[in-house]
């Protein structure tokens, strides 16, 4: 079915694989965000999800695969503990940066010599997966997919976030493939495992300590590898994003007499209360529903043309420390 002129909306997984087959793009639902996917060997199409995102060449994308057995397809050199991660986590919102093979091109990987691959939760993302290995007879077929929205812009979580952001740039034959919304609500945890030991690109549901746990091996932050959502300044609303601590909120005043509008909103756990004059955004009752519901109360503040988010954020415990990822990233110069 059709959401209006510009998008092709279906909750159909192999109408989106028919579209990815023939090097056109589909927005496919993951459990962490909704993904802007294209053929992973496919240099027009991967090119497209550039153009569609207004992204730099030489970020890499994140490749979606089918399963563990596709791994070696993608990655060369493999490390032990790279292994266990994927045996442990997959299918899961993890993903893994590793030496490439030939099968991974410059044109998905950023020009670097790595390769960020995951397998997806996802029910509807797996079916697409399946249909496509059954369309093109190789089990090892991976779709490139960065979040679907412009560079630099909040993640969406939902069909309708994709649509309300990229339906102007999106093509006839391009599929928003409807799968409800996401379950995690933030972008996976990436680990670099192309060195002796894992490294913690970007935190996510699943956490250092788990990979460490999992492992028996340190995981510290920060490597020289470039990967997806790692800018400092990212997630981005049109609205300001403050962080700030619950005692801060006691001094807000009401809106002076006679403004028309609420210009401030607030993001924070349940028990925090909301100030006068203020736009409550969300409630969460926990740090995995702070999680999930983080993009939408930042797009419902554009929606609402606020100027400005207080944000109190979360402890920083499990996919707490996420959450003041992306925050501290989408307040980043504010």
């Amino acid at each position: 079915m059709r959401l209006d002129d510009r998008v092709r909306l279906t909750t159909d997984p192999r109408e989106a694989a028919v579209a990815l087959l023939d090097g056109h793009l589909a927005a496919l639902p993951t459990e962490t965000v909704y993904g802007l996917g294209a053929r992973a060997d496919l240099a027009a199409a991967v090119a497209q999800v550039y153009s569609v995102k207004g992204r730099p060449a030489d970020h890499p994308l994140i490749v979606h695969i089918a399963g563990t057995n596709a791994l070696e397809a993608w990655g060369a050199s493999i490390p032990r503990y790279a292994r266990t991660l994927a045996d442990s986590t997959w299918p899961g919102p993890l993903t893994l940066v590793v030496n490439r093979t030939s099968a991974a091109q410059d044109f998905v990987t950023g020009g670097q010599n790595s390769v960020a691959l995951r397998v997806s939760a996802h029910p509807i993302m797996s079916s697409v997966l399946a249909h496509l290995v059954k369309l093109t007879g190789n089990d090892s077929i991976g779709i490139a997919a960065p979040s679907a929205n412009r560079f630099g812009r909040v993640s969406p979580t939902s069909a309708s976030h994709v649509v309300s952001e990229l339906a102007h740039f999106l093509s006839h034959d391009d599929v928003v493939l409807d799968g409800g919304e996401c379950g995690v609500g933030l972008e996976s945890t990436i680990i670099d495992c192309t060195g002796a030991h894992p490294r913690l690109l970007r935190p996510g549901a699943i956490t250092a300590d788990d990979v460490e746990r999992l492992t028996g091996l340190e995981c510290p932050a920060g490597s020289i590898v470039r990967a997806s959502g790692t800018l400092a300044r990212h997630y981005q609303p049109a609205a300001t994003v403050r962080i700030v601590q619950a005692a801060d909120l006691r001094d807000r005043r009401s809106l002076p007499p006679g403004a028309e509008a609420p210009a401030v909103g607030l993001l924070a756990m349940a028990g925090i209360a909301t100030p006068a004059g203020v736009v409550r955004l969300a409630a969460p009752h926990s740090a995995d529903e702070y999680a999930r519901v983080l993009y939408a109360a930042l797009r419902e503040a554009d929606a609402l043309r606020l100027e400005t988010i207080f944000a109190v954020a979360p402890e920083p415990a499990g996919i707490g420390a996420a959450v003041i990822d992306r925050l501290t990233r989408a307040a980043h110069n504010s």
